[in-house]
C-alpha cells in the first residue's frame, strides 16, 4: 500500500551542562577557575531525498531523537556538540504540528532542507563568573533543554495534472497508454489504490507530469471509500481532467458523475475548483447509439462548454483523440499560473518547549506611535515571510493570540496610528 501519511514523535538534543572546576597545578596555589561550556545539542532537520517517493519508512520508526551535547570539562575544555539528526523525506512532503494540525514546513520547491528544532544552547562553564568580588565561583550554567513535537507528515504529489474520475472508467489505461507509467490494471473497482505518476512527452521539449487520482466516490471529501486518502494529491496540481464514461458501460451518467466528483473536490477543497478543467469522454468505441437518440459526447458539450469547460472524445484503448486532448492541456498548461503550489507556514516553532508568556513591552514614540519588542516577537519576526499574504495573516493571529493586540488597544491605539517592531512599521486597523 502507498504510505503518504506518518505521525512521528521528533526531538532536538540538549545543551551540555557548563562545567564547574579550578586550576589545580603545581606552583600555581588557588588557582582560578576552569570550568569549560557545554556542547550545543544537536538539531533535527528534515531534508528532501530524489530517491523517496513515499512515507513508508516512517512506520517502521517512530521516534527520532538528535544527540545531546556533552559537558565542559576541567581546563577549559568545551564539551563537543550533538550530532544533527537529519530526517530524510520524499519531495511534496508537508509537515504539521500533530496536535494543532497547523503547517510547520512544505518539502516542496526551492525548500530543500530545513531546521525544525533547534538544538538547546550549551551551559556557560564557571570560568565566565568570576569577578573581582566573586574570584572563586562554584556554579555554572546549565544547557538548554531539549524541544520535543509530535508530527504529522503527509506527501502531496506534485503533479501538473490530475486525473479524476470514478472507479473503472479508464484513468489507468489513459496513464498507461500516454506516460512511462505501468499501473495495475483490471476490470473491477478500486483497482488503483496507488496515485500513479506519469510524464507525458509531447516531443520538442513540451510536456507534463500527470497524477491519477483513485478511488473518488460520492461522500470522497467526508472520508468515505479511499477517496479522502488521496484527494490531498490533487491540491498541487494547475490542470483537472475529468474522465467519464462516455459509452455507460456500466449505467453510469457521464453528466452527473461530473457534477458529483466537482462536489466531492468543492467539499474538500473550494479553490481546486477555481483551477482550468478539461473532459475526456472515454470509451467512444463503445457507444451504441439508437436512431434519433442524442449522442453522449453532445449532452457532455451542451451541458460543461458554455462554462469554458472542454470536452474531448478519446478511447484510452485504440489511442483515438489522445493527441488533441493532451496538446489542448499542455496548452492550458502554458496559460496557468506557473508557480508552484506551496503550503504556508501557519505553526509558530519559536513556542516549541519555550514560555509561551515571554514578557513584551507596549511603549509610546515621542511622535504618538507605538512600539512593541519582546524576545519571542523578535525570533517570529526573522523567520515570517510578511511579503506573503499567508505569512502576514499568521503574524497578525500571533498578535492577536499573545495578546499584543489587546494591550495596544489597553495602551490607547486608535486605527491608523503606527506600530512599531525592531524596525518595521504598521499601521493599526481593526
Amino acid at each position: 500500500m502507498f504510505a503518504d501519511r506518518a505521525r512521528i514523535f521528533i526531538k532536538s538534543g540538549k545543551g551540555g551542562d557548563g562545567h564547574v572546576s579550578f586550576r589545580r597545578e603545581l606552583y600555581v596555589p588557588n588557582g582560578g577557575p576552569d570550568g569549560g561550556d557545554g556542547g550545543r545539542g544537536g538539531d533535527i532537520i528534515f531534508e528532501v531525498d530524489e530517491g523517496l517517493n513515499t512515507l513508508a519508512d516512517f512506520r517502521h520508526v517512530r521516534k527520532y531523537v538528535a544527540e545531546s551535547g556533552q559537558e565542559g570539562g576541567k581546563r577549559r575544555c568545551h564539551g563537543a556538540d550533538g550530532k544533527d539528526l537529519v530526517i530524510k523525506v520524499p519531495e511534496g512532503t508537508v509537515v504539521y504540528d500533530d496536535e494543532s494540525g497547523k503547517v510547520i514546513t512544505d518539502m516542496s520547491g526551492d525548500n530543500r532542507r530545513e531546521v525544525i528544532l533547534k538544538g538547546g544552547r550549551g551551559g556557560c562553564g564557571n570560568m565566565h563568573y568570576a569577578t573581582a568580588t566573586m574570584q572563586v565561583p562554584k556554579y555554572a550554567q546549565p544547557g538548554q533543554p531539549a524541544k520535543e513535537l509530535w508530527v504529522r507528515l503527509e506527501l502531496k504529489v506534485i503533479a501538473d495534472v490530475g486525473l479524476v474520475g470514478f472507479p473503472n472508467v479508464g484513468k489507468s489505461t489513459l496513464l498507461s497508454r500516454v506516460t512511462n507509467a505501468k499501473p495495475k490494471i483490471a476490470n473491477y473497482h478500486f483497482t488503483t489504490l496507488n496515485p500513479n505518476l506519469g510524464v507525458v512527452d509531447l516531443g520538442d521539449g513540451a510536456g507534463f507530469v500527470i497524477a491519477d487520482i483513485p478511488g473518488l466516490i460520492e461522500g470522497a471529501s467526508e472520508g468515505v471509500g479511499l477517496g479522502h486518502e488521496f484527494l490531498r494529491h490533487i491540491e498541487r496540481t494547475k490542470v483537472i481532467i475529468h474522465m467519464v464514461d462516455a459509452a455507460s458501460t456500466e449505467g453510469r451518467d457521464p453528466v452527473e458523475d461530473i457534477h458529483k466528483i466537482n462536489a466531492e473536490l468543492a467539499a474538500y477543497d473550494p479553490a481546486i475548483l477555481t483551477r482550468p478543467q478539461v473532459i475526456a469522454a472515454n470509451k467512444i468505441d463503445a457507444i451504441w447509439e439508437e436512431e434519433g437518440e442524442e449522442s453522449p459526447v453532445e449532452r457532455l458539450k451542451k451541458e460543461f462548454e458554455p462554462q469554458g469547460i472542454e470536452v474531448y472524445p478519446i478511447s484510452a484503448v485504440s489511442g483515438q483523440g489522445l493527441k488533441e486532448l493532451l496538446y489542448h492541456v499542455n496548452e492550458m498548461l502554458k496559460e496557468a499560473d506557473d508557480r508552484p503550489v506551496i503550503f504556508e507556514r501557519e505553526f509558530d516553532l519559536s513556542a516549541v518547549g519555550a514560555d509561551t508568556n515571554l514578557p513584551y513591552e507596549v511603549t509610546r514614540d515621542d511622535d504618538g506611535g507605538y512600539r512593541v519588542e519582546g524576545p519571542r516577537i523578535e525570533k517570529m519576526l526573522g523567520y515570517t515571510n510578511l511579503d506573503s499574504e499567508k505569512g502576514f495573516e499568521f503574524f497578525q493571529r500571533f498578535l492577536k493570540d499573545a495578546g499584543i493586540l489587546e494591550k495596544l488597544e489597553e495602551a490607547g491605539i486608535e486605527e491608523g496610528d503606527t506600530v512599531r517592531m525592531y524596525g518595521l512599521e504598521f499601521d493599526y486597523y481593526k
